[in-house]
């Protein structure tokens, strides 16, 4: 499995942005994808997530009825859009695969692929 996150830059707070996550893997049909994101100085922290033959989805408390985690099996991205963004949304972006068919997981370390990372900053 091979994720390209891509999609971060410089917003003001109140703006959005979405992020997109290029997925290439033979079948996705036990997968679950995530977005974590990491602050400076803190430890890496779950975002949200998505199965990808269910659509179902998972959002941390923080985020939720802000950011929108989807995917598209057509083109097989995961994209994650942000609105109303915080200063304390700033980190740099990660998108993440558990291919563990039936685990629920929000932990980072059960997740066993890993895009780049994109950065998110947001300042005035």
């Amino acid at each position: 499995v091979q994720l390209q996150a891509s999609g971060g830059g410089l917003v003001q707070p109140g703006g959005s942005l979405r992020l997109s996550c290029a997925a290439s893997a033979r079948s996705f049909s036990t997968y679950t994808l995530a977005w974590f994101r990491q602050a400076p100085g803190k430890e890496r922290e779950f975002v949200a997530r998505i199965i990808w033959t269910t659509g179902y989805t998972v959002y941390d408390s923080s985020v939720k009825g802000r950011f929108t985690i989807s995917r598209d099996s057509a083109k097989n991205t995961v994209d994650l859009q942000m609105n109303s963004l915080k200063p304390e949304d700033a980190a740099v972006y990660y998108c993440a695969a558990d291919g563990t068919p039936m685990r629920v997981t929000t932990r980072p370390y059960d997740y066993g692929y890993w895009g780049q990372g994109t950065q998110v900053t947001v300042s005035s």
